[in-house]
C-alpha cells in the first residue's frame, strides 16, 4: 500500500497526562487506523495528518449534544480535499462513501460513529472544501480518573479454543488488517485475503486451513457466494460470515455470522461456535 501514495508524514500533539478512558481498546484501535487512512485518501497529492488529544470539560447546554462532564477530545486533521456540508451531515451514515467500487464498505466512519455512541461518547466531522477535515471523538472520562479492577464490569471470559490455520477475507484493507490482530491475538496463525477469489484460491490451494471468517459485501463475489463455493471443495469447513446491518446475507445455516463491528471477546465466541458446530456435525 505504501508504495501507491505519496508521503503522509504522521505527527502527534498530547499533553503529558491525559486521564484515563473508558472504551474497548481494539475497537478505538480500529476506530483510530479507519480514520488515518480516511484522512489519507483525502489528500491524494500526500500532506500531514495530525493525531491530537484534549482533556476538555463540558458544561449542561442545551446545544451540545453530550451531556455534562469530563472528556477526552481526540482529533485526527487533514489538509485534504475536505466536504461540503451535505457530505458532512451523510458521512457517518452505514453504506455512504464516495469513494468508488471495491475501496471500501462505506461502513467505516458508521463504525467509528457507533463505537463513540456506545460508550456515551460522540463523533463528530468539521470539514470544508479545500481547508481538510478534522475528524474528532469525544470520548468519556473514567469515573473518578482511576481504573480500578473492582470498578470494571465483569467480562465474559473467552472460550479456550487449540491454535488454528485461519483464513481472513475481507476487501476492505483496513478491516483486513484489524480482523487479522484480534485472531493473532487469540493465538491463531492467519492467512489473509483481500477478495473471495484469492481466498478461494488460497483454499484450494491449501488443507491445512481450519477455519474462514469472511466479509459479505465484497465486489464480484459475496461472502455467501464464497461459502458455496467452499461447500464444494470441502464441505461443512467452519466458517464466520461478518456482516454489516442491512446487508444481504443468505448463505448456508451452518455458517456462524458475526456483526460489524465487533471486538475481540466477541470474535472469540464465534470461533467458538463455528468449531463447536463443525465437531457435532462430523460426530
Amino acid at each position: 500500500m505504501s508504495g501507491s501514495h505519496p508521503p503522509h508524514p504522521i505527527s502527534t500533539n498530547f499533553p503529558l497526562r491525559l486521564p484515563f478512558i473508558r472504551a474497548d481498546a481494539n475497537q478505538l484501535e480500529m476506530a483510530l487506523l479507519n480514520l488515518i487512512v480516511n484522512a489519507r485518501d483525502a489528500t491524494p497529492g500526500g500532506g500531514p495528518i495530525l493525531i491530537s488529544a484534549s482533556k476538555e470539560v463540558l458544561a449542561d447546554d442545551p446545544a451540545t449534544k453530550l451531556p455534562a462532564g469530563h472528556y477526552v477530545r481526540l482529533v485526527i486533521t487533514d489538509r485534504g480535499t475536505g466536504m461540503d456540508e451535505e457530505t458532512v451531515r451523510r458521512a457517518a451514515e452505514p453504506f455512504f462513501t464516495t469513494k468508488g467500487a471495491g475501496q471500501g464498505t462505506g461502513l467505516g466512519l458508521a463504525m467509528v460513529h457507533g463505537m463513540a455512541q456506545q460508550i456515551g461518547g460522540m463523533f463528530e466531522l468539521l470539514s470544508r472544501p479545500g481547508e481538510g477535515t478534522s475528524a474528532v471523538i469525544w470520548l468519556p472520562v473514567a469515573q473518578d480518573d482511576t481504573v480500578s479492577a473492582a470498578a470494571e464490569p465483569v467480562a465474559e471470559p473467552e472460550p479456550q479454543i487449540p491454535r488454528l490455520k485461519i483464513l481472513a477475507v475481507d476487501d476492505d484493507a483496513l478491516v483486513l488488517i484489524n480482523t487479522a490482530a484480534l485472531l493473532e491475538d487469540l493465538g491463531h496463525d492467519v492467512i489473509e485475503a483481500d477478495s473471495a477469489a484469492e481466498a478461494l484460491e488460497t483454499f484450494r490451494a491449501r488443507d491445512d486451513i481450519d477455519l474462514i471468517v469472511t466479509d459479505q459485501a465484497m465486489p464480484n463475489m459475496t461472502g455467501s457466494e464464497l461459502i458455496a463455493a467452499v461447500d464444494e471443495i470441502r464441505p461443512g469447513t467452519p466458517i464466520i460470515l461478518a456482516s454489516g446491518y442491512g446487508e444481504d446475507v443468505a448463505a448456508r445455516s451452518s455458517a456462524i455470522r458475526l456483526g460489524k463491528p465487533f471486538n475481540q471477546s466477541q470474535l472469540a465466541i464465534a470461533i467458538a461456535k463455528a468449531v463447536e458446530r463443525d465437531v457435532a456435525t462430523s460426530a
